[in-house]
This record gives structure tokens, C-alpha cells and sequence, in this order.
């Protein structure tokens, strides 16, 4: 019998963490709407790179985003 107690128990409590954390992700994605002015992409800051001297030739780091002149996108959505 205690085991069986036990068993309930244990399924209660898991059914029971299951729910709160269903409803927990359903009020944080609802508190999160979509921002239709968010920037796509971090702005590219112009001269934000260092150069390296390693044997005998040079190692330039830089940001790997490059500006564009192209249409930006209108929504990231995918089917």
C-alpha cells in the first residue's frame, strides 16, 4: 500500500510541475510580442578592427557583419 502511495504521489507532482510549467511558457511567450522595428542585424561599427603582426605577414580581426545596400527583410518568418 505505501508504495502505491508513493507511485500516486510521484505522478501527481509530476503532472502537477508539467501544468505549471505549461502555463509559466505561456504567460512569458504572450509578455514577449514581436517587435516589427527590431533590427535584423547589429549595427557594423567602421573602424572597429585590429591588425596582428604574425610571422612575417599580418592578421587583420574585424566584425563579421557587412553593411548593405540591399531592401531590408520584412519578416523572418518560415513555414
Amino acid at each position: 500500500m505505501p508504495s502505491e502511495v508513493r507511485t500516486l504521489l510521484l505522478k501527481a507532482g509530476a503532472t502537477a510541475l508539467t501544468l505549471a510549467a505549461t502555463v509559466v511558457s505561456a504567460f512569458f511567450v504572450t509578455s514577449h510580442f514581436k517587435n516589427p522595428q527590431a533590427p535584423l542585424q547589429p549595427v557594423v561599427l567602421a573602424g572597429n578592427s585590429s591588425e596582428v603582426g604574425v610571422m612575417g605577414g599580418s592578421l587583420s580581426i574585424g566584425p563579421s557583419v557587412q553593411p548593405s545596400h540591399d531592401e531590408p527583410v520584412a519578416s523572418t518568418y518560415a513555414s
